[in-house]
């Protein structure tokens, strides 16, 4: 009697979850950030031989240590949700649209070219009106184009929008030289910072402006994506292209649309940052926050009114990981070490929540000969 071959079966597999709660859901995250806030206390600990509650303090007073603090708190919470929000239509749409940061870019770049160019030639109010106009309009462009050749010729628009990136890099890179002020410095400077020219007005101080436009934002994008014709017809798109031409949908038109209200609001975002809060434009000028904006708008679900708080927990943590590098004496790239491993944690525990590991049980059986 000849002996069958064993078919090995691996210790463990990985299945899809059922639907859990959200308030489990949740939980889980909470423990992902508490993991996260514990690892970094150590490597922190290791590196500074400090108390590892001093750390947690420092984290904490990173973002709300002072009156100042707090504002620019809430100032860089409302730039990456604008970013966020932005992205958003497109990604229900399951448009992957990876180009927020050069949108955001080009805006600026069109805002301080309005600043630079119209000094001197309009007043103050025209100039301003100009900046908003042409900023949303260059973000909204720069959307346009990979929108375009989508749904023209169904090309990857992951790649088309992450070259747009590159390309409003650049544009801004030589803009920097071509308008450097000295001549030699490589650097714009506060642009019109005697006359104040292009500078958007100040509500209150010079922080609550772009929050009012984040709050602005937040409620139009979820009355839009929830109750209006043009949200349902994203939410079908992204669904199944194919139903939404059977109802009669013109997804192209649908792609074209939504990538032009996408990149606008970058742009606005890019006017925010040039016009309101630094008064100059550089390639850096976005830090990183079109990327980061991607994953805020994952793990919100697509969701404004979570976007938040996600976005309020990066920021945050964002922030004390850059006290915890200035407190402790040690260069910007710790803190960007500790940010890539709070990101890390946030990010794995997504994974928990849609899939469970299931190991192996071993049913052990006498062979019968």
């Amino acid at each position: 009697m000849t002996n069958q071959d064993k078919v090995k079966e691996p210790l463990f597999h990985i299945v899809k979850r059922d639907a859990i709660p959200a308030g489990k859901a949740w939980g889980i995250r909470v423990l992902a950030i508490l993991a996260a806030l514990v690892v970094c206390a150590i490597v922190t600990t290791v590196l500074t031989k400090d108390n590892p509650l001093s750390v947690y303090a420092t984290i904490f007073k990173g973002a709300f240590g002072s009156a100042r603090k707090t504002w620019v708190t809430f100032q860089d919470l409302s730039i990456l949700l604008i970013i966020s929000l932005a992205l958003t239509p497109a990604f229900k749409m399951k448009f992957w649209n990876i180009g927020g940061e050069g949108q955001v870019l080009i805006g600026g770049l069109a805002a301080a070219a309005c600043m630079i160019q119209l000094a001197g030639k309009m007043n103050n109010v025209m100039i301003i009106i100009c900046m908003i106009v042409t900023s949303i309009a260059a973000g909204a462009f720069w959307g346009f184009v990979p929108a375009f050749f989508k749904a023209k010729w169904n090309t990857n628009e992951t790649l088309a929008t992450l070259m747009m990136n590159y390309i409003a890099t650049q544009l801004v890179a030589f803009y920097t030289v071509r308008w450097e002020v000295p001549k030699g410095s490589g650097k714009i400077g506060i642009i019109n910072q005697n006359t104040e020219l292009g500078w958007l007005p100040q509500i209150g101080n010079k922080y609550l402006l772009s929050i009012l436009v984040a709050v602005i934002v937040t409620t139009g994008m979820y009355i839009y994506l929830n109750y209006s014709k043009h949200g349902y017809e994203i939410a079908v798109v992204g669904e199944s292209e194919n139903t939404a031409r059977y109802v009669g949908m013109k997804v192209k038109k649908v792609i074209i649309r939504t990538m032009l209200l996408s990149g606008g609001l970058c742009g606005l975002a890019g006017l925010m940052l040039v016009g309101g809060i630094n008064h100059t434009v550089t390639t850096t000028i976005a830090g990183g926050q079109g990327f980061t904006a991607v994953m805020v708008s994952w793990l919100a679900k697509f969701n404004p009114l979570t976007m938040v708080f996600t976005s309020f927990l990066i920021v945050f943590l964002g922030r004390g990981a850059g006290e915890i590098s200035t407190r402790f004496g040690l260069n910007h790239s710790f803190s960007d070490i500790l940010t890539g491993i709070i990101l890390f944690f946030i990010i794995g525990c997504e994974f928990f929540i849609y899939y469970k590991i299931n190991f192996r049980k071993s049913n052990k059986k006498e062979e019968e000969k």
